[in-house]
């Protein structure tokens, strides 16, 4: 057994309990609106994950692992999932808690149609390979849906946070890829060292999921 990519999944964590204690950001009140947004993401994505590896796109290293499986995937893989949810949704609200100021709302939808205009690109020239077309062809109906259809407004302040959140996902995917946790067999011939392009975009689309449904989860409750 070896604990690795648990202590990596668990070490995503340490954001969330650190603003726990930070009362300004009221984490301690949402807390109950994030914590289905995760669970919701992070099994849609261990879905993907097992499609990836039955589809032999990827292929995970014993040598890092506690050797328990969920499905055909270890359970660090959706331990992992969760916890690097709940840390992007903390940083989203500690940013919105601490830089209320909006004013750059106006730009989000541009970006939006740039990463819909990516996401068609991408999907263009590698619809053959599997890793790249989940990523890519989910991360599009997403951002579809919530610009075009969703009434919901919080693009700009996902994308802050996320751009924040890469902080920890160069962290986490470096380690992942470096040692490697995870061999990527089935992508296009871009890294960013050793992070496979791909890796950015899955990590955007399960962040932004994780923040849609905590939005979601929120305003339900205010009715």
């Amino acid at each position: 057994m070896n604990l690795t990519y648990l202590l990596l999944a668990l070490g995503m964590l340490l954001i969330p309990i650190l603003l726990l204690f930070v009362k300004k950001t009221n984490l301690n009140q949402t807390i109950k609106f994030a914590i289905p947004a995760v669970l919701v993401t992070g099994l849609l994505f261990s879905f993907f994950a097992t499609l990836f590896v039955i589809f032999g796109a990827w292929v995970f290293n014993p040598t890092y692992l506690s050797g328990i499986s969920i499905w055909l995937i270890p359970a660090e893989e959706m331990l992992f999932y969760m916890t690097s949810c709940l840390a992007g949704i903390a940083i989203y609200q500690g940013l919105n808690v601490f830089f209320p100021e909006n004013s750059l709302d106006k730009f989000s939808l541009s970006m939006s149609n740039l990463m819909l205009g990516i996401c068609i690109a991408m999907l263009f020239f590698a619809h053959l390979k599997w890793y790249s077309t989940v990523t890519f062809g989910f991360l599009f109906i997403l951002i579809l849906y919530i610009e075009y259809v969703n009434k919901l407004r919080f693009s700009y302040r996902f994308y802050r946070a996320y751009v924040l959140s890469l902080v920890l996902f160069y962290i986490a995917y470096g380690v992942i890829s470096l040692l490697p946790v995870i061999s990527y067999k089935d992508t296009l011939d871009l890294r960013i060292g050793y992070i496979p392009f791909e890796s950015h975009f899955y990590f955007m689309g399960m962040l932004l999921l994780s923040v849609y449904l905590f939005e979601w989860f929120k305003s339900r409750a205010k009715g």
